[in-house]
């Protein structure tokens, strides 16, 4: 066994010292360029400046040591937060009217998309291009491409002698909202089943069922003359509960709201159409673009070519002050939101305008140069009939309106001076009250200013307004009807939201520049 072991160790190990020797020198190149390369590496690490590089990074680098030191991560002291004794907590600007539930889900649901509904709805000015229409009214008085002549006020109130009248509109816009149906319409005669929130007895003073969707509109048009839109405003539920009750009313193959009954129903359109554009300008709603813009193209229809309106759809051929005075306030109002106008409209009834109007006394006829209105005011027994200046007033508003400036249109003068003549006066057993001829008269006026024309409007109007509202139980904030010459037809949702349009003149509009 011994021999065998001693065998195999002679056979794997060198023979002598000169075998061992000459397998060294083979490997001794390998190894000498082995110890050249770690000492050239030791001297080229010997020769870096480590002292220089320690604070000073590489080009190219973002030096982030500052910003990973340990102190910046420990958690600092706790303190103690310091007392407030009256916390004042901002709450956030609601953006979405709080819709009742008689409104349709998907009207409900379009508004709280929808964009726009300024905070400040007095400040702007009027005209510059649709971005500012005439709450209540119509838009584009004068403005856009004719020169952007007049804007709102500055605040409720300052618009000149408005004092002492926010109570009374109050109380005005109080009462329609408390007669204003669950389905979301002010009917006009049967207004009265909402009565008895303020007492047992119930409203008097029905109009007639065919012009509930006017009256809806006029009362639509005081609540956004007020300020309040479909997602801002204390009123904001009764606009949108209105404006999802009127899209219903409309014919989606015509673009008419309500239905075409008497001749009287264009009134009603393009009094709802107001409303529907000076909604639409400010809630840009996808719900409300569609029908306020069927309902323009409506008025297009009904228009005559190169004139203005009467009460044919299609057109006779025949045209009235009347009907054309609500469908330049719409179609201005339209224009301003930025749907798409027929401009010859405009012309239209400019054209028709000076062709009812007398260039000598300034008075503007009803369907012709010198003829009278439905609204003849009583005077006494013995004289019955005596004209009214409803007609006057729509042509000066209207001028306004188309762009027009007293300073260059001399007739607008001989217009105010008409109007002088009649102010407002709440005397039943008197001249006569004419609620209309009140409201158009009014915002005339108030562009006319100065001490000759508003001033003395001013004051027969704060008299005959304020002091004829009603105080006394659930009529409380409305004005009777019965009294005016078209009290009968619209009835008391009518007259109320006509005077509450009459007081919010204080602070809707800046003057005319002149």
């Amino acid at each position: 066994m011994s021999g065998t072991i001693d065998n195999v160790g002679a056979a794997a190990a060198p023979e002598n010292f000169s075998d061992v020797l000459h397998d060294w020198m083979e490997r001794a190149p390998w190894l000498a360029l082995s110890v050249a390369a770690h000492a050239l590496v030791i001297l080229i690490l010997l020769a870096i400046p480590w002292d220089q590089l320690r604070d000073k990074p590489p080009a190219g680098v973002i030096h982030v040591a500052t910003a990973l030191e340990p102190e910046l991560f420990e958690d600092p002291p706790l303190e103690e937060p310091p007392e407030l004794e009256d916390p004042v907590v901002e709450e956030p600007t609601p953006i979405e009217a709080d819709v009742s539930p008689e409104v349709p889900n998907e009207f409900a649901d379009e508004l709280d998309v929808a964009e726009g509904d300024p905070q400040d709805l007095v400040q702007a000015s009027l005209f510059e291009g649709f971005d500012n229409s005439v709450l209540g009214i119509g838009g584009n008085a004068g403005g856009g491409k004719y020169g952007q002549r007049f804007g709102r006020g500055t605040g409720r109130g300052k618009g000149g002698g408005g004092g002492g009248t926010e109570p009374i509109l109050r109380d005005a816009l109080e009462w329609l909202v408390r007669h204003q149906s669950s389905d979301g319409s002010w009917d006009c005669d049967g207004f009265d089943s909402n009565c008895g929130k303020l007492g047992p007895n119930v409203c008097d003073g029905k109009g007639e069922s065919t012009h509930d969707v006017g009256v809806t509109g006029l009362a639509l048009l005081a609540f956004l003359g007020d300020g309040s839109t479909t997602r801002e405003g204390p009123y904001r539920e009764q606009v949108a509960r209105g404006l999802a009750w009127l899209k219903l009313q409309q014919d989606p193959d015509t673009g008419l709201l309500g239905e075409k009954l008497g001749h009287a129903f264009l009134y009603n359109h393009a009094i709802a159409t107001l409303a529907l554009c000076e909604a639409y300008h400010f809630s840009k709603s996808p719900l409300l673009k569609r029908p306020a813009q069927d309902a323009v193209n409506f008025l297009s229809t009904a228009r005559n070519p190169y004139g203005a309106w009467r009460y044919d759809v299609p057109p006779s051929g025949d045209n009235d002050t009347s009907v054309t005075g609500w469908c330049v306030l719409a179609l201005g109002s339209a224009r301003d939101a930025g749907l798409i106008v027929d401009e010859q409209a405009f012309q239209g009834a400019l054209a028709w305008f000076d062709e009812a109007t007398d260039p000598v006394t300034g008075r503007c006829g009803y369907d012709s140069v010198g003829s009278a209105s439905s609204r003849i005011t009583r005077v006494n027994d013995q004289f019955p009939t005596e004209r009214g200046e409803a007609m006057t007033a729509v042509a000066l508003l209207g001028r306004f309106f188309l762009g027009q400036d007293p300073d260059d249109v001399p007739v607008m003068a001989r217009h105010a001076e008409l109007l002088r003549a009649r102010p407002p006066v709440w005397d039943p057993e008197g001249r006569g009250i004419d609620l209309y001829y009140w409201y158009y008269a009014s915002y005339a006026m108030y562009q006319m200013g100065g001490s000759r024309y508003w001033e003395p409007w001013n004051r027969a109007m704060k008299a005959a307004v304020v002091d004829s509202q009603r105080k006394d139980g659930d009529e409380r904030g409305s004005w009777d009807p019965q009294v005016d010459p078209w009290g009968f037809s619209g009835g008391r949702v009518y007259s109320t939201a006509l005077m509450a349009l009459c007081l919010e003149v204080y602070f809707r509009y800046s003057r005319l520049a002149r």
